[in-house]
């Protein structure tokens, strides 16, 4: 009887010690990394290699879920509905700092209704031409506006990469028309002639100026970029207060308990420091820094107010 009592006190203790002690994430469940955009933006190929390596490195089951729609505002209501429990990630791009101000009703609040997890790979914007155009850089180009009516291409109504030749034109003061296109064909347009110039982000435009399509007029941060180095910046030529990003965020659900955050966040800083995930970044015309949450946080919060002052004054709204 009493060797019994033991044996079953013993078995008791042992079941509820097991129950105790969490699975690991991310061993209970796959998890899913809903992307804001369609299959073969710049925002799902980043989603897709830094998913795979996160499969690779921690040995859980990682599932890409396109949810394009409304400028990402559909995969952030979704992923905002979700429990935070870390097995749900939104990969968004700077769309998801600007959306709130562009936007009547985006759906969210960028700093309170998620956690910012990781900030992933970014890439400055970059002004292109026709080889036809006659402008060498980007001082000829504004002189050129100013005597004739030109137009330029963009990702799109609301992009920063329309937003940041609105606020260039306002501080060049010229007039040049905006035609938006979808991401991808923005730069098919400048290399096709229908558009003089185009302003666009760096991952559709590297193969086409290594090409002689086009031809690279200025990028859009404060310092050259060190993927097209001999392509001067915009603040060169005396335009000051420019650093502006087309960028990938990772994020959770608010709520999601600390320790979790860091874990991920963890995760993903080795899963974009890999030498072959680098160099995939480097094909999209794109770089990465390691960051923590916190600052993430940080940069996030100047961004949500930089392009919240940026639509105030360039008029910007979303249909």
């Amino acid at each position: 009887m009493k060797k019994n009592l033991l044996a079953f006190l013993w078995l008791s203790v042992f079941a509820v010690t097991a129950i105790a002690q969490p699975v690991e994430w991310p061993k209970v469940k796959p998890v899913t990394v809903v992307v804001g955009f369609a299959a073969g933006a710049f925002t799902d190929n980043v989603a897709r290699i830094v998913a795979q390596k996160l499969g690779e490195t921690t040995g859980g089951t990682f599932v890409v879920d396109n949810k394009a729609g409304a400028g990402g505002n559909i995969a952030t209501g979704i992923v905002k509905r979700s429990p935070a429990d870390g097995y749900t990630i939104l990969v968004h791009s700077v769309a998801y700092a600007v959306n709130p101000s562009l936007y009547a009703n985006a759906g969210y609040d960028a700093l309170k209704d998620f956690v910012p997890l990781a900030l992933g790979p970014r890439t400055p914007n970059i002004i292109t031409v026709n080889p036809a155009t006659p402008a060498k850089d980007l001082k000829e180009l504004i002189e050129l506006a100013k005597r004739e009516k030109l137009s330029y291409a963009s990702s799109g109504i609301g992009t920063t990469t329309h937003l940041s030749m609105e606020r260039l034109k306002v501080a060049a003061k010229v007039d040049i028309t905006h035609v938006p296109y979808q991401p991808a064909a923005a730069i098919n347009a400048v290399v096709a002639g229908h558009t003089p110039m185009s302003s666009t982000s760096m991952p559709p435009a590297v193969p086409q100026i290594k090409a002689g399509r086009i031809r690279a007029i200025a990028v859009t941060s404060a310092k050259r970029s060190s993927l097209l180095p001999d392509v001067p910046s915009v603040t060169e030529f005396g335009y000051t207060d420019f650093d502006d990003y087309t960028w990938v965020g990772f994020f959770l659900p608010a709520g999601t308990p600390q320790a979790l955050v860091d874990r991920i966040n963890s995760e993903i800083n080795k899963a974009m420091e890999r030498a072959d995930t680098r160099m995939k970044f480097v094909t999209l015309g794109m770089e990465s820094e390691h960051n923590t949450s916190v600052e993430f946080g940080k940069f996030l919060r100047s961004e949500v107010d930089k392009w919240a002052s940026v639509v105030k004054s360039t008029g910007a709204k979303a249909e």
